[in-house]
Formats: C-alpha cells, sequence, structure tokens
C-alpha cells in the first residue's frame, strides 16, 4: 500500500514538472514573439525613415553621375543647331523657332539608353549605408561600418528635351536647351523594396538669338514628350 501511494506521488511530480516545463516554453515564446514584435514597430517608426533618406540620397547621386556621364558621351560635339532651327524675316527678325526633331529623338534614345546602361552597371554594386542608420537616431546614422543593401533593377529611364527662353537685353534673347533625364530605381530595405524616383536636368546648349522673337515662343516648350526606355 505504501509503494503504491509513494509510485501516486511520483507520478504527479513528474506531471507539474511537465507542465512547469510546458509553461516555460510558452512564456518564452511569448516573449520572443513580443521583442520581434516591437522591433518590427520601431524599425518601421524609426529606422525605415533614415534609411530611405540615407538610400534616396545615395541612389540621386547615382544617377546625378550616371546621366552625367551617358550626356558627356552622347552629345560629345553637339551644339545648338543640333537641336533648334531658327528662321528669320526679311526685317531680320525671328520668324520661327524648331526643333529638329529627328535629331532630338536619336539624342534622346541614345542618352536614354547610356544612362540606363551606365545606372544598371552602378547599381549592381548596390548602396551602402552606415550602421549606425539602424540605431533609428539621426545624429548616429553616419557612423559606424557600411551595410550594403542591394538595388533590385533600374525599372526606366524617360530622356526628353525642354528649352527655356528669358531677356537678354534689347532686342536679344537667351534660348537654353535643357535634357531631362528621368529614372526609377528600385532598393531592397529591411521593411521592403521601396522605388525611389529621380530626375536629373542638365543644360546642353544655350544661345543669344538677336531680333524680336514672337511672344508665343515665350512659356512655350517647342520639344516633344521625349524618350522613354524600359527594360
Amino acid at each position: 500500500m505504501a509503494y503504491a501511494s509513494e509510485f501516486r506521488y511520483k507520478r504527479s511530480g513528474h506531471k507539474k514538472n511537465k507542465l512547469s516545463s510546458r509553461r516555460k516554453a510558452f512564456l518564452i515564446g511569448a516573449a520572443v514573439f513580443a521583442v520581434i514584435i516591437v522591433l518590427t514597430v520601431f524599425l518601421q517608426r524609426n529606422v525605415s525613415g533614415i534609411l530611405y533618406e540615407l538610400s534616396e540620397a545615395s541612389v540621386r547621386a547615382m544617377a546625378v553621375r550616371s546621366v552625367n556621364e551617358a550626356v558627356s558621351e552622347t552629345l560629345s560635339g553637339a551644339g545648338y543647331d543640333s537641336f533648334v532651327t531658327i528662321g528669320y524675316d526679311e526685317s531680320g527678325n525671328v520668324r520661327e523657332i524648331t526643333a529638329n526633331s529627328q535629331k532630338v529623338n536619336l539624342f534622346a534614345r541614345t542618352t536614354a539608353t547610356a544612362a540606363m546602361a551606365k545606372l544598371g552597371a552602378a547599381s549592381a554594386e548596390g548602396i551602402k549605408v552606415p550602421l549606425g542608420a539602424f540605431t533609428g537616431i539621426s545624429f548616429l546614422a553616419g557612423f559606424g561600418p557600411k551595410v550594403t543593401f542591394k538595388i533590385i533593377s533600374v525599372s526606366s529611364v524617360d530622356c526628353s528635351f525642354s528649352s527655356v527662353l528669358s531677356d537678354a537685353g534689347v532686342n536679344q534673347t537667351l534660348h537654353s536647351v535643357y535634357l531631362n533625364v528621368s529614372a526609377a530605381v528600385s532598393v531592397v530595405m529591411p521593411s521592403g523594396a521601396r522605388e525611389i524616383e529621380t530626375q536629373t536636368d542638365v543644360q546642353v546648349a544655350e544661345t543669344v538669338i538677336v531680333g524680336e522673337v514672337p511672344d508665343v515662343y515665350f512659356g512655350a516648350d517647342i520639344f516633344g514628350d521625349g524618350y522613354h526606355l524600359a527594360p
């Protein structure tokens, strides 16, 4: 009889130990889950913003460098007359200002292709962000070793020309021609993939037009919609 009582006591103690182990495992799991939730919320609210700002700055600098290199190669030797033709009347006044559509489209297409290739090559290296950015504290964001984020792809590149007419003196008008390059780049961050859009405007030509220019050309753009390039 005493043996049976001792056996029941041992079995009861074993059950208590088993229940205690399960409870500990549950509490540990709940604590780990709570920590993950807190870290996720902290990451979303504090770290993601700083990471995005630093990534955006890096991508924009990369885009400007790539576009400038592409423009320098593509438009080497090109001048104002390569993009614009000016027609005068018998009195020496400006009759018309027109874009050289065929050359403009060729320049836009070639520059877009070159810019995408250079931006794609630069993107393969990724972007580096200081480890201090993960603290979520702004003044620490520039400190610590670099962490490399992967750039998924260059989604698209758009090239278009635009121009601005401004007064340059008596009977003189300054005409500036710009190449406008926009690009969309996707970056992988801890909070997920983010698309960063960049816009780079490069002055490619400029001249002073002598003679009266019709008012219709002021505030108007003689160029078309531009050229779109997607991978």
